[in-house]
């Protein structure tokens, strides 16, 4: 039976609102329990103002719980805010050296760990200079850096990750996956619902301060979305029926490889398959399933993938394989939608957060897609019998 690193029973904390003795009380978190088996991934997701951010500052030591109690095995990093830990006044190579201690590391071990800190967080020119100078990309870069090399048993991850650019939340990513290799126990918050069912074991979702519910990622993750699309409502004109009976809920969006792993990190011109998951109350025929790619700020459109179905399954998912990948390295929004394929209006829609992390593969050029090709060059000088040099792109 595998040990339990972080086990927090009845957990809860209690605010006041205002300042006077007779203000009111508020329940950030209330009567919260979980056990966190080490080696393990869990993902804390839910609406603004759910209890996320509250339950990671209890764990990391931040505040102390009103209620209950929390027990942590080992040495705990975390990384929930820009900066958190920080001393501003001392340079990036004394706050390692800081940050180290605290977890409790010999001198000489954090100083073996320095160069990949540093060059991870990408701050080598600046690795001297007193913190209080960085530029808010730059302490996130270096606070995760040290979070996530300093041999932490637990790693605590807040959706801070999302202050950095595309090279580095794609570098965070890969970074989370060797932990995961070595053992390491991680709770992190993310919005992204799709990195949530990739990356974890389980998943928990809180509303209000409490739970509402906890098990598989896909399970947790469907569970949010439907709760997320509130009761049936009055029919507006173009409306499909289906689509305000319910009749049909995309539940996730997740990208995988070939083989059907996970893959929240891709490479121009790689292989890639988009997992659509649906749930239908009824028989719906026909149904055009898209997948939609987009810049992050969700306004320019890439490309649209379209796939003509019938759903007659209670549960099930629409696979779309991408045998090369012409997205240019960066970072890309994924939504979904399904539409009856006659009148072409929306039954369904997911857009939960889904981010893909391109990167490059040494064959990219110019531009916003890269399309694969071949050239040559022929010899139309006179008394040539069409002779070419060929050359793949």
């Amino acid at each position: 039976m595998s040990h339990i690193d972080v086990r927090l029973d009845k957990v809860g904390k209690k605010y006041r609102l205002g300042t006077h003795r007779s203000a009111d009380t508020f329940w950030a978190l209330k009567d919260f329990s979980l056990e966190v088996h080490r080696a393990s991934s869990v993902g804390i997701i839910g609406p603004n103002g759910a209890g996320k951010s509250t339950l990671m500052k209890l764990l990391a030591g931040i505040t102390s719980p009103s209620t209950g109690r929390i027990t942590i095995v080992g040495a705990l990093s975390a990384l929930i805010e820009v900066g958190s830990g920080f001393h501003p006044e001392l340079t990036g190579r004394e706050n390692i050296f800081l940050s180290g201690s605290i977890l409790g590391m010999r001198r000489r071990d954090i100083a073996t760990r320095l160069d990949r800190i540093v060059s991870f967080a990408g701050v080598d020119r600046f690795i001297d200079t007193p913190v209080k100078w960085y530029s808010s990309g730059m302490y996130v870069r270096l606070g995760f850096a040290i979070a996530a090399h300093l041999q932490p048993d637990v790693l605590l991850v807040d959706e801070v990750l999302a202050v950095g650019d595309a090279e580095f939340q794609a570098r965070c990513l890969a970074r989370i996956r060797e932990l995961q290799r070595e053992g390491v126990t991680i709770l992190f918050i993310s919005h992204d619902l799709s990195a949530v069912e990739q990356l974890c074991d389980a998943a928990v979702l809180l509303d209000h301060g409490t739970t509402v519910a906890e098990g598989s990622p896909a399970e947790v993750v469907a569970i949010y979305h439907r709760r997320n699309e509130g009761p049936q409502r009055v029919a507006a004109p173009g409306d499909h029926p289906a689509y305000v009976q319910h009749a049909l809920k995309l539940t996730n969006l997740t990208f995988h490889a070939r083989s059907g792993a996970p893959a929240t990190i891709v490479r121009t011109a790689d292989p890639l398959v988009v997992h659509v998951r649906f749930e239908a109350d009824t028989r719906l025929d026909p149904i055009k399933f898209e997948v939609s790619f987009y810049s992050t700020d969700g306004v320019k459109l890439y490309a649209t993938l379209e796939s003509i179905e019938t759903v007659d399954l209670p549960e099930g998912i629409v696979e779309f394989e991408i045998p090369l990948l012409s997205l240019q390295p960066g970072t890309y929004y994924v939504g979904a939608a399904a539409r009856d394929a006659r009148s072409s209006h929306v039954i369904g829609e997911w857009d939960g957060g889904s981010v893909l992390h391109v990167e490059s593969s040494g064959r990219n050029t110019a531009g916003q897609v890269f399309i694969p090709h071949t050239t040559r060059v022929l010899d139309v000088s006179a008394g040539a019998a069409g002779s070419a040099r060929f050359r793949r792109g």
